[in-house]
């Protein structure tokens, strides 16, 4: 029968606690730029720069969820915990780059309604952290 050290399973909570900060600080990163490309999309319609900083917006928030999926597989891996996270992680990073897409195409019938979509689920996971 093997056993922890108290030491050796404080190291091994930790690590897993410190995975999952920056797990939540990641998806809260993610929820704040989502919720920011919708007040630059506001913009573009009563501000000359509106365009501008949506599209840097856009930039932003891919990468919000590229560091999501980083986040995800950092807090799975050394725990060895459920895969779960990056799972959801990736299937937002494939929604994230459908919405860019359509967004480049100029689809607004499928790029605001998913924008909507994604950030219920933006907020929604980070409610579940």
């Amino acid at each position: 029968m093997a056993t922890q050290a108290p030491a050796e399973a404080d190291a091994k909570a930790g690590g897993q606690q410190g995975g999952s900060s920056f797990l939540r600080v990641a998806i809260a990163l993610q929820t704040l730029t989502i919720f920011l490309q919708a007040v630059s999309a506001g913009l573009l319609v009563s501000w000359s720069h509106g365009g501008t900083l949506h599209d840097v917006g856009a930039r932003v928030m891919y990468g919000a969820s590229m560091l999501y999926v980083l986040a995800a597989v950092l807090a799975w891996k050394p725990g060895g915990g459920s895969p779960r996270p990056v799972w959801h992680a990736s299937g937002f990073l494939a929604l994230a780059s459908v919405q860019v897409a359509v967004g480049i195409a100029h689809v607004p019938s499928v790029h605001l309604p998913l924008g909507v979509l994604m950030f219920g689920l933006s907020v929604l996971a980070l409610a579940r952290r």
